[in-house]
């Protein structure tokens, strides 16, 4: 009998154990966030930045064990391409939706953020871009919108401004891509530049996907300008200044952050001048900030084997900052945190602090200028 009960306890203890296991199991919520970006087309790098700044926010995340309402979670990525393309974004916002995930971090674009916005609105779950700069997207009356970078009016105004005041332009002209950001951040260029004083000699017109720009600058260059801006992304931007070059057109060129990118340097080979491009990223940190935002780099390449290209660190605390309203609402549900994500205020990132405002954009947003030289970019200055 002795040797007959001992398989039987075995068989007992493992009963035990195996419920244990299935107890704590159970236990554990398994929390979807859906992201959003380009992950093909001209500007899949941006979006693939994207993607891994969402990655590593939710690797580091679940490192930590992050209890939500006294339930251990485990946060999963659940990641959709959209191909810089508006139809493609309403079909990969709808896919999300359909996917029950407890909140969205993207779209990377405005023209691809705003469409998608009224789906993820329609379904009542949180959506935070980290890059989409169009002022339109929060000023729908959509409680579901945030984001974490300064919009267009910001970021136009404030390389308008500099365009007149800081670079001394006599004759500016202006391109953009006929896209919700180029448009947006072009537009209010132009109004900041005529609020300075500045003098406008032109606004031309291409597309995101065009390669042949020598019609629109052979234009341009008639009326001698000496600052051309472009409203647009750094895939359209680095072919531009090769043919700017080519025709002679030797004026400084500016743009907001889509083309503010490591990438440009690339894209325009040797046609980029040391201080011929002036940009502004939107965002930045400054003084003993800045050490939080290199450290993100290092662990970034380390894990990606790759350097940021522009927004990861947005996307990055833009996952922080959804996951921090849930712990303090004590749900993953999005009609339980998004009154707190609405409240947040004073959250360190690792861009810097993040409180938003009444319509979901941050408060007293960042901006950063660069320029180039020796092929890497250049800090000018953090401005507010």
């Amino acid at each position: 009998m002795r040797f007959q009960n001992k398989p039987l306890r075995s068989l007992t203890l493992l009963t035990a154990s195996m419920a244990v296991a299935g107890f704590v199991m159970a236990q554990e919520q398994v929390v979807k966030i859906g992201h959003v970006a380009p992950l093909s087309g001209a500007i899949a790098h941006l979006g693939k930045d994207n993607e891994n700044g969402a990655r590593l926010a939710i690797e580091d995340l679940n490192a930590k064990g992050i209890s939500i309402g006294g339930k251990k979670v485990k946060f999963e990525l659940v990641a959709e391409d959209d191909g810089a393309d508006p139809k493609q974004g309403t079909a990969a916002a709808q896919k999300l939706v359909d996917a029950k995930v407890s909140g969205i971090v993207g779209h990377l674009n405005s023209g691809t953020t705003i469409p998608a916005s009224k789906i993820y609105n329609d379904a009542g779950i949180a959506q935070i871009s980290p890059s989409a700069t169009n002022p339109k997207y929060t000023r729908q009356g959509f409680n579901t919108a945030f984001r974490v970078v300064a919009d267009d009016v910001h970021l136009g105004g404030t390389l308008g401004r500099y365009a007149v005041k800081d670079l001394k332009g006599k004759a500016i002209a202006v391109i953009d891509d006929r896209t919700a950001y180029g448009q947006g951040v072009a537009e209010e260029f132009e109004k900041a530049v005529k609020a300075a004083g500045g003098n406008l000699v032109g606004h031309e017109f291409t597309t995101d996907k065009a390669t042949d720009f020598m019609s629109i600058l052979t234009t341009l260059k008639g009326k001698k300008p000496d600052i051309v801006f472009f409203g647009g992304m750094d895939a359209v931007g680095g072919p531009m200044l090769k043919q700017m070059k080519s025709l002679g057109l030797n004026a400084k060129f500016m743009g907001g952050d889509g083309i503010c990118t490591t990438e440009l340097v690339k894209l325009a080979g040797d046609a980029m001048a040391d201080g011929q491009v002036v940009c502004a990223e939107a965002g930045g940190v400054d003084g003993s900030l800045k050490k939080g935002m290199d450290d993100f780099g290092v662990k970034y390449k380390k894990r990606f084997n790759d350097d940021v290209k522009l927004y990861a660190p947005y996307v990055y605390d833009a996952v922080s900052v959804m996951v921090d309203a849930m712990q303090r609402a004590k749900s993953s549900d999005p009609a339980k945190y998004l009154p707190e994500l609405a409240k947040t205020s004073g959250f360190k990132g690792v861009t810097g602090t993040i409180s938003f405002d009444s319509k979901g954009d941050i408060k007293n947003g960042a901006l950063t200028l660069y320029t180039y030289k020796a092929g890497k970019r250049d800090q000018l200055a953090v401005v507010r």
